[in-house]
């Protein structure tokens, strides 16, 4: 069973489904609570190098990311290997993974 449909049978299981407008707010609030721990650990920015984040809430973001691929009817490794692929052909036309834009 991979990570997705773990997330996807906990969900079930705990009847935790949610719209994927929800889905994605959550995402983003855990992605918030990241950023928070890194502006905290680095002293809003001051110590980069002192970044901090902790596995429990990188894990509850790679959960809410889970969730919202599942709702969105996405295969999160589908998605991961077109994004690796898209990034791979930009660094070899461009030297670069960013879109430029």
């Amino acid at each position: 069973m991979d990570a997705q449909d773990r997330v996807s049978a906990f969900v079930a299981e705990y009847d935790l489904d949610a719209p994927v407008a929800y889905r994605l707010l959550d995402l983003t609030s855990e992605l918030g609570e990241l950023a928070k721990e890194a502006n905290e650990s680095t002293g809003y920015g001051d110590e980069p190098t002192d970044v901090e984040l902790s596995a429990d809430e990188l894990g509850d973001a790679v959960f809410s990311l889970l969730a919202l691929c599942d709702r969105a009817d996405v295969d999160a490794e589908d998605a991961l290997a077109s994004a690796i692929e898209k990034y791979e052909k930009r660094l070899e036309t461009s030297g670069t993974a960013g879109s430029g834009e």
